[in-house]
């Protein structure tokens, strides 16, 4: 199939989000330099929304929508989205046309202060956005005050630097293509803070209808990362996973095997499950389904049924 004379990205306008786009942007171009790719930035619901926590305003799907809309009346190609924002099930007519090599998956610890959760004083206020975030940390650290933190990369930097927070905590990946990686003070190991599903990876989305772009996209297209991302999302998927559920999902390919660790929690951290499984990686999403069938029969189903999902 001959490449397209042109592709247009769609992409949040945040600073991480056009990072992401003219990283794909810039691989696009060596692999087709014929090609003319250029990106359209959007400014999404989620991120024009900053007063309330995700979870209460319908989840990270708000960062998605108004990308998928120019792909479907045709204004762009393709979406560029880190995993971790990407609903659990794609709308009718979409696709997943590649998933990028995962960068670093981990949380990271900011503060000015202090080097550690352990260090904090009891009372200190620690900032984040994610549910799965704040029920980790309550569970390990209950005498801390966790608030929500809403805003772009800079903007929950400026926070903490104003002294709104003692600490908060980031993705590791998205200070990293910032350039600021500088600003981290300790990265949290997954068995301090188990990764949300797909954190660190990039997803390349189409109009399912796109064969042509679907192969176009295969040159970026990493095999490894994608069954990781696969086993996570169906750990989420088969627990109505979604921003108003505190959950991590993290998958590492080893030797062919993939070995997949998973929980879910109450807001508050008192009640928490987990698992952990290891198998072929031939048939990720079932490993996931399995995965989410431990988490039910050691509690995830009580748990869920307080948080009402």
């Amino acid at each position: 199939m001959k490449p397209p004379s042109a592709i247009v990205i769609a992409s949040r306008e945040s600073a991480l989000a056009m990072w992401q786009a003219r990283n794909i942007q810039a691989r696009l171009a060596q692999l087709y330099p014929q090609c003319a790719i250029t990106i359209h930035g959007m400014t999404t619901q989620g991120d024009r929304i900053l007063d309330r926590a995700l979870d209460k305003i319908g989840g990270k799907g708000l960062f998605v929508k108004e990308l998928e809309d120019a792909l479907a009346n045709g204004s762009a190609d393709i979406a560029v989205h880190s995993m971790k924002d990407v609903p659990m099930v794609l709308p009718p007519g979409f696709a997943i046309a590649a998933i990028t090599e995962r960068a670093d998956p981990r949380d990271a610890f900011v503060s000015n202060q202090y080097a550690s959760f352990a260090a904090l004083p009891a009372g200190c206020r620690v900032g984040t956005s994610s549910l799965r975030r704040e029920s980790q940390i309550r569970a390990r650290f209950p005498h801390l005050v966790v608030e929500p933190l809403r805003g772009n990369v800079q903007t929950r930097l400026k926070k903490l630097d104003d002294g709104q927070y003692a600490a908060i905590v980031l993705a590791a990946a998205g200070l990293k293509r910032l350039g600021l990686a500088d600003r981290i003070t300790a990265i949290l190991t997954p068995e301090d803070s188990l990764p949300a599903p797909g954190q660190g990876a990039l997803g390349i989305e189409c109009r399912a209808d796109r064969a042509d772009i679907c192969e176009f996209m295969l040159g970026l297209h990493d095999a490894a990362t994608d069954a990781c991302v696969r086993a996570e999302r169906a750990v989420s998927r088969a627990l109505s996973g979604s921003c108003q559920l505190p959950l991590g999902a993290y998958a590492q390919l080893e030797a062919g095997r993939l070995r997949l660790r998973g929980f879910v929690a109450s807001k508050d951290g008192k009640d928490f499950v987990r698992a952990e499984l290891t198998a072929d990686a031939g048939d990720p999403e079932a490993l996931g389904t399995e995965l989410a069938a431990q988490l039910r029969a050691q509690g995830a189903t009580a748990i869920l049924a307080a948080l009402g999902t």
